[in-house]
């Protein structure tokens, strides 16, 4: 309880996430990673602006969820292999930005993850 009560705004949004992953099927599980992994590079790059030094836990929480994914991609998918590839290599360019961050490296990765939630509608 009383890491609840250091940051309230975290714990709702962890307890309105989880309430999201609750009620969702796997596509719409598979967006909401992307849009945690997307918020998550959002707070590297805020980090990242303010220190100029690689920001550990939003990176390393957006290459967590990136390497789930690469891990969940049904083998049936038509795109299976491509989907592995792409997640996998977003994976391997954040961990890269935990040793060196680059503002417009971030930035680029985010918005490729934000072009994934616009094709997908």
């Amino acid at each position: 309880m009383q890491m609840l009560s250091r940051n309230p705004a975290a714990a709702y949004r962890r307890v309105a996430l989880e309430a999201r992953i609750e009620a969702s099927g796997s596509a719409d599980l598979t967006r909401i990673c992307l849009e945690e992994a997307q918020a998550a590079l959002g707070h590297a790059l805020i980090a990242f602006e303010r220190s100029q030094t690689p920001p550990r836990e939003p990176l390393a929480r957006a290459q967590t969820i990136m390497l789930w994914l690469a891990r969940s991609v049904a083998p049936e998918h038509p795109l299976g292999a491509s989907l592995k590839a792409f997640y996998g290599g977003l994976a391997g360019q954040i961990g890269a930005q935990v040793l060196q961050a680059d503002g417009r490296r971030l930035a680029e990765i985010r918005q490729d993850i934000r072009d994934v939630l616009e094709a997908a509608g």
